[in-house]
């Protein structure tokens, strides 16, 4: 069994996407192991998002993360991080494909509804800073 942290993000929350996302994960037969909603302070999203901090779009990457609530879960199955990533479907929704969630409901780089852990090691990393191991049911 694998799990991934999955972000439904705050153009994803505003458009009020967040039942479908989450259904599409579980009819493919993932559980939902954590899930909550939460308004990200500056301080999470430059831990969630250190790697990015010196590229050029650090600085739009955090504001658009902090504008508004996200909704946070555990997707957990076999190959969860894999799986979902193929589900999630390309990062610049130019290039998702349609069935994907990106390609189906995301339309710019910027705001693209979505994120998902990108390994085992990033997932592992992503889910502490959310989730207490206490609020994560197998």
């Amino acid at each position: 069994m694998e799990s991934t942290l999955v972000l439904l993000k705050p153009d994803a929350v505003k458009r009020n996407l967040s039942g479908e996302i989450i259904s599409r994960f579980e009819r493919r037969g993932f559980g939902i192991s954590a899930l909550k909603l939460v308004r990200l302070s500056r301080d999470v999203a430059a831990k969630h998002y250190e790697e990015h901090q010196n590229k050029p779009f650090y600085p739009a990457l955090i504001e658009f993360i902090t504008s508004g609530p996200v909704v946070a879960m555990v997707v957990t199955g076999p190959h969860a991080v894999s799986i979902v990533r193929k589900m999630m479907g390309s990062t610049n929704p130019a290039e998702a494909l349609p069935g994907t969630i990106r390609g189906d409901y995301a339309t710019t780089m910027d705001n693209n509804i979505v994120h998902g852990s990108d390994s085992v090691a990033s997932a592992k990393r992503e889910i502490a800073i959310y989730f207490t191991e206490e609020e994560i049911y197998e």
